[in-house]
């Protein structure tokens, strides 16, 4: 079967078509070369993409994900005894963290870095906004559309005219009655005339973009208050026992202290706190939620320079302001009080120890270090236990967090303590690497246990240790025969305020760029004859779905204000809705 034969002519090179340019592009044509772009080039493609909408949601989209493990894992900057915990925890997988910057998220590399780009971000896709809206505001209302008939929201009134009178003058009033109306309902009015037409032109809504960029620039202000308040910021934790003054200087007293980078930590105000008592409630034992806390009470005296002592009170969740700090409780425990006497019965050593609570019933860890005054250096790995019993296999535990049956045991090692070499120890630990163990454990010597008051020997004649009971003179009970501390988290946050200020700026903002609708309104008014023809319409800038019942509410009220001012005779006004 042979092909058909065509007679169409076949392509012809563009070089050699005299009916088409000589730059015309076919699609058979392969070899098109886009132009260089250079480092100029690709510095503002890079640009105008940074600084495009799109990449600062992005970027804020990234923010908020990156600030995720800061919930997760403890930070240095608010919990450093929560890292050292969490290392201990978990000595494989923390220091892969501590590499990612984990443990110091908000002042990590790549945290840093999303938040410098969002800042860059917002900043560049604000200043040209912000121009453009200003031009706006400035600019009149556009012109009336020649034809308003074809705009979907339309409505035309014919209007009768009473004998001898002027249809000119009465269009001309018509639209300067609509011009009052739509002036007072908000708009910006502008009168276009000419043609043999009068008419009005309204525009509103500018405040739908005057919240847009508010919004924006309060983004801006939240990002400039945390990173530049984030420099004067600080925070320090500080354990206090029960009978013992905290005051406020960085060379003494603060257990840690994370200061921002314009803290000058000389001029802190040194006012002092004073922890008179703690106070805690349990669910009665052998009841239902046994042990379990009702409300944790930090009676303090607070001294300011200059000023009275004062009684206050922290509670959970109602921190202490002092100064311009926060001070918010964040754990506490009990506190025994040890004294150390050597053979010749001079007291060598005498303190209150904060003991770590291990579980719900504050089964407690502590060590006691005696560097001086012993024939050798003693270290004492102790457990306290707040109502003591034993297990079935014999060990020791405690099983409600009060201090019904208070016991301390100790295991004793003598040796060198490592405080010596300059290189700094945690209290809360104890290294037995370089030390003999002398009681507990293999030693076949039993582990010494104490109740508040009772003294035990220390093995190869030491000296003695003595439990000392802290209760009241007159006590019956063992209630409060032991001390108690409280862990405090001092805090000084100056962008608190305005971060707060920037984000109802934002909330506020964001109301009027949801909530106000954007729109154009026309009045025309055009004489005819002894008639004249009223025309409404308006158009929506984006999404207005009351834009039609505006145009209907405009045209009745201007009907019945023009209407009452005597425009024309009753009865001769004739509406035709067009939607």
């Amino acid at each position: 079967m042979s092909r058909p034969r065509s007679d169409a002519p076949q392509a012809t090179d563009a070089a050699t078509d005299p009916l088409r340019p000589a730059d015309h592009v076919d699609g058979r044509q392969t070899d098109v070369v886009s132009p260089r772009l250079g480092v100029i080039g690709w510095l503002r493609w890079g640009w105008r993409q940074l600084t495009s909408m799109r990449t600062a949601l992005v970027l804020l989209l990234l923010l908020a994900i990156a600030a995720v493990p800061g919930s997760i894992v403890p930070q240095r900057s608010a919990d450093p005894n929560g890292v050292t915990k969490y290392f201990q925890d978990n000595p494989d997988l923390a220091p892969i963290l501590d590499k990612l910057q984990l443990f110091d998220v908000y002042t990590s590399a790549w945290f840093s870095a999303i938040y410098i780009l969002l800042f860059i971000s917002l900043i560049g896709c604000v200043i040209p906004r912000v121009k453009h809206h200003l031009k706006a505001l400035r600019a009149r209302p556009p012109r009336t559309p020649a034809r308003l008939a074809r705009l979907a929201d339309h409505r035309t009134s014919i209007v009768e005219l009473a004998p001898g009178v002027d249809p000119q003058a009465e269009a001309s009033r018509a639209v300067d009655l609509a011009a009052a109306q739509l002036k007072a309902g908000g708009y910006r009015v502008q009168r276009y005339d000419g043609r043999g037409s009068f008419s009005v032109s309204a525009e509103r809504g500018y405040l739908r973009e005057t919240g847009n960029l508010l919004f924006h620039i309060a983004l801006l202000g939240v990002l400039i208050a945390v990173g530049i308040g984030g420099g004067y910021t600080y925070t320090g934790q500080r354990v206090i026992v029960e009978g013992t003054t905290f005051v406020n200087s960085v060379g003494t007293d603060y257990s840690s202290f994370n200061p921002g980078r314009f803290v000058d930590p000389d001029a802190l105000t040194p006012y002092t706190m004073r922890l008179d008592r703690f106070d805690v409630t349990y669910q009665p034992f052998g009841g239902e939620s046994a042990g379990q806390a009702g409300d944790f009470v930090a009676h303090l005296t607070t001294t300011l320079p200059g000023h009275k002592p004062v009684d206050d009170q922290i509670r959970v969740n109602h921190p202490l302001n002092i100064a311009g700090d926060r001070v918010y409780l964040m754990g506490n425990g009990y506190a025994p009080t040890v004294t150390v006497r050597d053979p010749s019965g001079k007291v060598v050593f005498h303190d209150s120890i904060p003991f770590l609570p291990q579980d719900d019933n504050l089964t407690s860890l502590g060590v006691i270090k005696v560097p001086d005054g012993l024939a050798k250096q003693v270290g004492m790995v102790s457990f306290f236990y707040p109502t003591q019993t034993a297990n079935a296999s014999g060990a020791f535990t405690s099983v409600y967090p009060a201090l019904l049956n208070p016991v301390l045991t100790m295991n004793v090692y003598e040796g060198d303590l490592g405080i010596d070499n300059g290189v700094p120890r945690s209290v809360y630990e104890l290294d037995t690497s370089g030390m003999t163990q002398l009681t507990g454990g293999a030693t076949g010597v039993k582990s010494i246990e104490l109740a508040p008051g009772h003294t035990a020997e220390l093995p190869d004649g030491l000296g003695t240790i003595t439990f000392d009971d802290a209760s009241p003179a007159g006590a019956t009970d063992a209630s409060q025969s032991v001390k108690r501390f409280a862990s405090l988290s001092i805090h000084r946050d100056v962008a608190a305020p305005w971060v707060l200020g920037f984000a109802l700026l934002a909330l506020g903002s964001l109301m009027l760029a949801l909530f106000v609708p954007r729109r154009r309104m026309w009045v025309k008014a055009t004489p005819q004859g002894a008639t004249l023809t009223l025309e409404y319409a308006g158009l929506a800038r984006g999404e207005d779905p009351t834009l039609a019942a505006a145009v209907e509410a405009l045209e009745r009220k201007h009907g019945e204000a023009f209407e009452h001012a005597g425009g024309h005779a009753a009865g001769d006004l004739a509406a035709s809705p067009r939607a």
